[in-house]
């Protein structure tokens, strides 16, 4: 029942949202005055809008004064924070990943900040896709014979010694073809004899409710969208490195290509440099931003995943290294959450992690990724969840989510937080007067 009501309020966010399409929001606005920090105006039918969860999961928190003043909040007023940013939309948890409904679904919940992951086509079109190479998982193409004989792995079905497999990248298809798939949930069935079969594999606590036709972009059509939507929304695109199945260069087409194809998208529709958190992965990207766009380059997100295991952590974590990041250039470190936290010896208190202080001691910004990725926390240490890793021993419930996100937020002191479901972390924003910079920058 409780996930019926659930889904049932999504649904009525959705409604709200998803009936108005970029170009209907484009001439509804076209005729109002912009300011300087390009927010569109927030009209009088437009409203950001949360489901139950914010406050399913302030009622299962142990009594406290973070939960008493979380609960003094829960009839608003509500409003878009750029402390809130939407990881591959914003409603990933829910709804398929880097799509329109995804996207206005998150910025409905209040994110300041959407993230558009990018990749190339065949013909060099920058699409928004989590990986290079995850089309068979995220998308119908398999459905679709024509493309599906394009596929640098084409499907094999599932035998007595060996599972379904097929692996599909935007560069085996043009910006066209890709644009004509439809977006659904990541995952799919190992066990499947059929393409309609492999379809399946959705995590069973998300849904696929939502998981219908989603609707693709590109990078330009991403601006789009992003342009049109009432409040002041900023930009995260991440520069997606291509997988060992796509040497570089393609057909000549290098990684400096792509990094600065991705930032002249920008320039190219006027956005503004300081609405941009440009995203990778490989240093040599960001190092580039830094050097030739150097507006762009001050806020380049240099993403880190060396400490996945507790001894890459311990070098991962020491201030020699992310001094020697700083020294670079760089500005914004982005972890994952997890390798920010940790806990007391007792196992009773999550605490600030030794990398969260190092960042702190050499001066860089911290935005964290993905909250709200995990599924229950009441099973986080059984599954042996990415981000619960290093500090598993002191979660129990979900009502720790937000004592989580407080001791981020308050102790580490984060700029912001990717989320899969937008309304967690924007409810905590508003409810604490957050924007992008956190408690670093609210006047106390």
């Amino acid at each position: 029942m409780r996930s019926d009501i659930f889904n049932l309020a999504v649904a009525a966010v959705l409604a709200q949202s998803a009936s108005t399409l970029p170009t209907e929001r484009q001439r509804h606005y076209e005729d109002h005055h912009y300011d300087h920090d390009h927010e569109r105006p927030m009209s009088n039918d437009y409203r950001v809008s949360y489901d139950p969860r914010p406050f399913y999961i302030i009622d299962n928190m142990t009594d406290s004064p973070l939960k008493a003043k979380l609960q003094s909040c829960e009839n608003g007023p509500f409003s878009v924070t750029s402390f809130s940013i939407g990881h591959r939309g914003g409603a990933t948890l829910q709804l398929p990943e880097e799509t329109v409904e995804n996207t206005i679904a998150g910025a409905r919940m209040g994110a300041g900040i959407l993230e558009c992951d990018v990749a190339f086509t065949k013909d060099l079109g920058l699409v928004c896709r989590h990986s290079q190479c995850d089309l068979h998982t995220t998308t119908n193409i398999l459905l679709h014979p024509e493309l599906a004989s394009q596929c640098t792995v084409p499907f094999t079905a599932a035998n007595a010694t060996s599972p379904a497999n097929a692996l599909c990248c935007t560069s085996d298809i043009t910006t066209a073809e890709y644009m004509s798939l439809c977006g659904k949930q990541d995952g799919f069935n190992a066990s499947a004899t059929n393409v309609e079969d492999y379809q399946h594999g959705t995590p069973t606590w998300r849904t696929d409710l939502y998981s219908t036709c989603g609707t693709v972009q590109s990078l330009d059509s991403y601006i789009t969208l992003v342009e049109s939507l009432p409040g002041r929304r900023n930009y995260t695109p991440e520069l997606k490195t291509p997988p060992a199945q796509v040497p570089m260069p393609f057909n000549g087409y290098t990684q400096t290509h792509f990094a600065r194809a991705l930032i002249n998208s920008f320039i190219a529709r006027n956005i503004s440099a300081s609405r941009v958190w440009a995203q990778s992965f490989h240093p040599p990207d960001i190092y580039q931003w830094i050097a030739e766009f150097p507006s762009f380059g001050r806020q380049a997100v240099y993403l880190d995943e060396d400490g996945d295991t507790p001894a890459t952590l311990a070098n991962a974590s020491s201030l020699a290294r992310l001094a020697a990041i700083k020294a670079r250039g760089v500005n914004i470190i982005a972890p994952p959450f997890g390798y920010l936290l940790t806990t007391t010896a007792d196992n009773k208190t999550i605490i600030p992690s030794t990398y969260a202080h190092s960042a702190k001691a050499a001066g860089l910004d911290i935005i964290p990724w993905t909250f709200e990725r995990s599924g229950p926390l009441a099973t986080v240490k059984a599954r042996n969840e990415y981000y619960y890793g290093f500090f598993a021993q002191g979660v129990r419930s979900d009502g720790q989510l937000y004592e989580i996100l407080d001791v981020l937020a308050r102790q580490v002191g984060i700029q912001a937080i990717f989320s899969d479901w937008a309304s967690t972390v924007s409810y905590y924003a508003n409810c604490f007067g957050l924007e992008y910079g956190g408690f670093c920058e609210r006047d106390e």
